[in-house]
């Protein structure tokens, strides 16, 4: 088995080490930022009853015991507090100020930033995360979350999706819609691992998707839901760039069309759907995709995962996935099981490792900081293979990651992560965790 090279390991150790020591760094700061306005608050609403300016004002230290502070004081400690919020103000102003406002039907925050990796180079991406309630009586549902991820690079990429979750009805329904439209820069390294452990095997191409997948889930039981929908997927493949004489670039030259159905059943005990801190989630799917509903492929899809969640210490949480994407029939290109992205397997490039079988497994520690920031630490495994029977042991591909948090508005966080792997890494802007 290839193992991560002794020049990714040193530079492992040294990304980890430089963000436990931004973790130790912030931490203080941020929460004697949080103290400084919080006595702020607390002195200002003195003041204004009790003092005249240039004189003294009591105030009652978390001891108990009273000390005056003076009007010039009292300034210096606003200023202060004022500095240290600044950045608080700009969330605020963009809507991310971790509350949900129900007057508003729908609460919006927008989240800007920079994103660069080798296929689209330097661009910029937009989240934009709204919260809302279908029934303001309904006290058991969570709140519904529409999520929009926009991304445009200097090389022409350009992409949105959209992850939308509706909960109605004492969380008795829930209505699922994935959808997204990108034309981005792609690779293709052929079928299968040999083919994309080659770095010489790789082919770009511009890649040119559509997706549309609603699911309805209706709750069975106090912890069961069964859910029923369909997929339509369009994929194109242009500007193929062959380097390897190798690698079969037949797949990318047909377009490819999919239309299926989905059946889902699941068993969850999460204790929030977006952003869980205790419980788990038994999950199967099954996609069936048939020439007769209007696809050019006959092929099917299971989809099977757990993940686990775990309260540790004050309000951090162990979190752990084993996932499994399996596949049978006459599979096109963009339907193979992939291992990379921004939620599976991170520090892998998309499209890179893919054939019809794929298993792995992550799990994360996850450490709240102070107020509304944290940090992530995880590792994981996944391997990829024709047949189930042939993933192995000896084609693993491991990857190890950190990453920052952000509560954007409750339980939704935005999160920027650092990942590598075998021989690759990857940066990630995103909303919501990765599992």
């Amino acid at each position: 088995m290839k193992i991560i090279s002794p020049f990714v390991t040193r530079l492992l150790i040294v990304n980890c080490a430089s963000f436990f020591a931004i973790n130790a760094a912030i931490a203080a700061p941020l929460t004697e930022a949080n103290a400084a306005i919080s006595a702020n608050a607390e002195i200002n609403s003195q003041v204004n009853s009790t003092i005249e300016p240039e004189t003294s004002a009591p105030i009652t230290t978390s001891e108990g015991e009273a000390v005056l502070v003076g009007a010039d004081q009292l300034e210096t400690i606003t200023d202060e507090a004022e500095d240290q919020g600044w950045f608080e103000n700009l969330l605020t102003n963009l809507g991310a100020d971790g509350e949900f406002d129900p007057d508003k039907g729908i609460d919006f925050s927008y989240l800007p930033g920079p994103f660069y990796n080798p296929e689209m180079s330097l661009g910029v991406g937009i989240s934009v995360v709204g919260l809302y309630q279908v029934d303001p009586e309904d006290t058991v549902s969570d709140l519904s979350s529409l999520v929009i991820n926009g991304l445009a690079s200097i090389n022409g990429a350009l992409g949105v999706g959209i992850e939308n979750k509706t909960f109605f009805n004492g969380d008795n329904q829930r209505l699922y819609l994935n959808a997204n439209v990108y034309d981005i820069p792609d690779v293709y390294y052929g079928v299968g691992y040999e083919f994309n452990q080659q770095d010489l095997n790789r082919v770009e191409f511009n890649s040119q998707t559509f997706q549309v997948n609603p699911m309805f889930l209706q709750r069975i039981s106090a912890h069961s839901f069964v859910g029923a929908g369909f997929d339509f997927t369009y994929a194109k493949a242009t500007d193929v760039d062959v380097v390897s004489i190798d690698v079969d670039v037949d797949p990318l030259q047909e377009v490819s069309r999919n239309v299926g159905v989905n059946l889902l059943i699941n068993y969850d005990t999460r204790d929030h759907v977006l952003n869980p801190q205790q419980g788990s989630i038994s999950q199967f799917e099954i996609g069936v995709y048939r020439e007769d509903f209007g696809g050019k492929h006959d092929f099917e899809v299971y989809n099977a995962l757990y993940s686990a969640y775990y309260p540790i210490l004050d309000d951090d949480t162990i979190a752990w996935q084993v996932r499994g994407r399996f596949t049978h029939g006459d599979v096109p290109w963009d339907q193979l099981s992939k291992i990379g992205g921004g939620n599976s397997l991170r520090g892998y490039t998309t499209g890179r490792y893919r054939d019809k079988q794929m298993l792995l497994a992550q799990v994360e520690y996850r450490q709240h900081l102070t107020g509304r920031h944290g940090m992530v630490y995880w590792v994981g495994a996944g391997s990829i293979a024709d047949k189930v029977g042939e993933l192995s042991f000896d084609e693993l591909l491991p990857n190890i990651g950190i990453g920052y948090r952000l509560e954007v508005k409750p339980k939704v966080n935005l999160r920027l992560d650092l990942a590598f792997g075998d021989g690759d890494s990857g940066f990630y802007f995103n909303v919501n965790e990765a599992f």
